[in-house]
Order: C-alpha cells, then sequence, then structure tokens
C-alpha cells in the first residue's frame, strides 16, 4: 500500500508548472486575516492557495483511484467524506512531546523548535478550516484518533496497521 504525502505536493508542482518550493509556501502561509485579503497581494495570494488546493485535490482523487492507499494530510478527510471505504485517522502530540522530538531529535534550536510548532500548527489548521470548514482534529470527521508519544512511531504505526487490516479484512 503507498502512502503519499510530499508526493502530492511534487505532482502537484508538474501539474501547475511551479516549483514544489512555491506550492510549500503557498500552503504554509495561509492566512485567514481580514487585513491579509484586503490587501491585492493577499488576494492574489489566496487565488494562488484556492488553485493550488483544486489541483493537489484532483490529484489526491486520481492517486486514490489507483490504489488502495494512504493520503496524509491535504484535507484528504474532507475530500473522500461522501466515500464509504475510507478511514479517517488523526495522529497528534501533545507539544511538549512534538517539542522534545525537535530538539533532541531533529536537533534544532529550542527557540526555533517553539516558533516553528506554533507556526506550522496555525497553518495547518488555517488551511483545514478554509477548505474543509472544521479543524483538522475534529472528532466528527474522524474514525480514530491516536496520541503518537504514548507508544511513540513505531508502535502508533503498528497499532494502525492492526486496525486497518480488521476493517479492510486484510
Amino acid at each position: 500500500m503507498s502512502c503519499y504525502g510530499r508526493d502530492i505536493v511534487e505532482a502537484t508542482s508538474k501539474k501547475m508548472n511551479l516549483p514544489v518550493s512555491k506550492i510549500s509556501e503557498h500552503e504554509e502561509t495561509y492566512s485567514t486575516s481580514l487585513f491579509s485579503m484586503l490587501l491585492p497581494l493577499g488576494s492574489d495570494s489566496i487565488a494562488k492557495q484556492d488553485e493550488i488546493y483544486n489541483v493537489q485535490k484532483e490529484v489526491i482523487r486520481e492517486m486514490a483511484e489507483k490504489e488502495s492507499c494512504i493520503i496524509v494530510g491535504r484535507c484528504a478527510d474532507y475530500i473522500f467524506r461522501d466515500h464509504r471505504n475510507v478511514l479517517n485517522i488523526y495522529i497528534y502530540a501533545p507539544v511538549d512531546a512534538r517539542y522534545k522530538n525537535c530538539v533532541e531529535v531533529l536537533k534544532m534550536k529550542p527557540e526555533e523548535a517553539t516558533k516553528m510548532i506554533y507556526k506550522v500548527d496555525k497553518a495547518r489548521t488555517a488551511y483545514h478550516k478554509r477548505y474543509a470548514k472544521y479543524a483538522p482534529g475534529d472528532p466528527d470527521s474522524k474514525q480514530i484518533m491516536i496520541d503518537s508519544s504514548m507508544l511513540g512511531v513505531k508502535g502508533t504505526a503498528e497499532v494502525l496497521a492492526e486496525i486497518v487490516q480488521r476493517r479492510f479484512g486484510l
């Protein structure tokens, strides 16, 4: 079974004939503030973000039509909300666990780690609310929510693999 995350960004980049960095930049800087919407540059940015989302949605659907797969993020729960053969999982970890991972595993500076965690959380939440109209961790849109700090990455993956096997009779 394939797992798609950054591959979606790369495929979108090819379809739109834009560098991957531009796709990532628009995803990561989404703003819902009225101030940014009033600026001409902000409007262009929002229009580009909408275009990127629509192309990504098309890419995600094409990937899922080819094979059973795992789609990481990008409002896939919303895109496939009317499909029966879907399992929506939200994997999260408390801020202190993510901070520890950033500093100890990724070797980030403490202040850089804190800034990055909040920036990424804010951007992901704004992106998801913009297109799906709800937060990424909304329990009404998920069948499973799991704190990865409880079992670690490997343990969480093992538990989820077992659930997927049972759910889909694999």
